[in-house]
């Protein structure tokens, strides 16, 4: 059985998942590829793992790097998950271009080349926003390209983990 539970966020409503035990989701309500990963058969309740999920939103909307992760379960397929992972090393406040993580994809299997657009795709559909941070990913002219949750929340989130503030958001 999967859980669900809402949070509300500067940037506007979240909806987290749980098997249980583990994250299987956290989207920003109405974004592309919603609910991707979530049994059709689901029930909204509280649980330990969507507190701690909480605590990091919290934390990593005051413009400070959690420092931690609470528990996340990928639902993918190899390759997505291969990608999700890389994501996962891009530090706070940093990014990489989808070319750099298709290089890394190809030296790791020995091939001389893999597809940034087939990395895009696996970018695209994460599942688990900005704890698997996507939104650290730009073009490799530096551009804000593609973001499930919308370009205008991209540079938000960038822009919090840069300077520690999102727009149009006053701070105590």
């Amino acid at each position: 059985m999967d859980y669900i539970h809402h949070v509300d966020s500067p940037l506007g409503g979240i909806t987290l998942a749980s098997d249980g035990e583990a994250i299987i989701g956290l989207w920003f309500d109405g974004q592309q590829y919603f609910g991707s990963t979530l049994d059709a058969v689901h029930e909204e309740r509280q649980l330990p793992v969507f507190d701690e999920a909480g605590r990091w939103l919290r934390i990593y909307f005051s413009g400070k790097d959690p420092g931690f992760l609470p528990p996340l379960r990928m639902r993918a397929g190899a390759f997505r998950k291969e990608v999700w992972e890389i994501l996962l090393t891009i530090p706070h406040g940093q990014t990489m271009t989808y070319g750099h993580i298709a290089g890394l994809l190809a030296e790791k299997a020995g091939r001389n080349h893999m597809s940034a657009q087939a990395v895009g795709g696996a970018v695209g559909h994460n599942a688990i926003s900005l704890m698997i941070p996507c939104h650290r990913v730009i073009g490799s002219d530096g551009s804000l390209t593609g973001y499930a949750g919308g370009i205008d929340r991209k540079r938000s989130l960038l822009r919090l983990e840069q300077e520690g503030i999102l727009p149009g958001i006053m701070r105590e």
